[in-house]
């Protein structure tokens, strides 16, 4: 990969300025550079930062320390991202973004299913990841707002995080409920993409593929809808973008 000797000149020269109170950031990359550039980064943002090279590694250092992120590479020797993510999901809920070639769509894809937070797309700026980072990071530790939404059968409870249908708990992504919540909280008001992009992912539509949007739209159409080809409370406005049907 080619990175902009600008951006590696800034990295090696500029040493963290604050002490690291913002948290421990993992970064898994068997790029030695892509490593090298990213830490350098996170660190001058005040973030204390691992690198390791494999995906049994990273597995390892996160089964002996509690990261706040993970930065994952999805082309890694041996255990592959994806595996990484899949097992990140089972221990819990530590956010985590994807860095993917631009020909990985459906690893993309397949790693959002698999409950990633945030995707970056290679090469990529590393002002770039720090600013994901940081929204992650912030959504991840924002406080929830004390009611929960509820129509009909549907609950949408922002305390504990769960979303109920005919009082059973559905199980959803982080980022699945963030945008139900989000477009239930302004029924039948339409969002476009960009919209959702800037509100729930807190990124600007330059950064973010609009297609997520789609794809997390149709996760929660799977899971709450009684025919997701025919949706009746996640809703399409054709040409626009979306609205939530109470």
């Amino acid at each position: 990969m080619r990175w902009p000797p600008y951006d590696l000149a800034v990295a090696m020269t500029q040493d963290a300025q604050e002490p690291v109170t913002k948290g421990r950031v993992l970064v898994v990359d068997d790029e030695p550079m892509v490593r090298e550039v990213v830490t350098r980064y996170l660190e001058r943002d005040g973030y204390l930062v691992d690198a390791v090279a494999d995906g049994a590694s990273a597995l390892d250092l996160t089964e002996r320390i509690a990261f706040d992120l993970v930065v994952l590479d999805l082309m890694l020797p041996a255990v592959g991202g994806l595996d990484v993510l899949s097992t990140l999901r089972r221990r819990g809920h530590t956010p985590v973004i994807l860095l993917s070639a631009r020909g990985d769509e459906g690893d993309r894809v397949l790693g959002l299913e698999l409950g990633a937070d945030d995707y970056v797309v290679k090469p990529f700026s590393p002002r770039e990841l720090s600013a994901r980072v940081r929204s992650v990071l912030r959504r991840a530790t924002a406080p929830p707002a004390a009611c929960a939404l509820r129509f009909g059968d549907l609950e949408i409870d922002s305390v504990t995080r769960e979303v109920r249908v005919a009082g059973q708990v559905v199980a959803v992504t982080r980022r699945e409920f963030d945008l139900l919540h989000y477009l239930a909280s302004a029924p039948r008001q339409v969002f476009t993409r960009a919209q959702l992009l800037a509100q729930v992912w807190d990124s600007s539509p330059e950064w973010q593929d609009p297609a997520t949007v789609t794809v997390h739209v149709g996760h929660l159409r799977q899971k709450l809808e009684a025919d997701p080809g025919h949706p009746r409370r996640l809703v399409t406005v054709r040409g626009v973008g979306y609205r939530f049907e109470p």
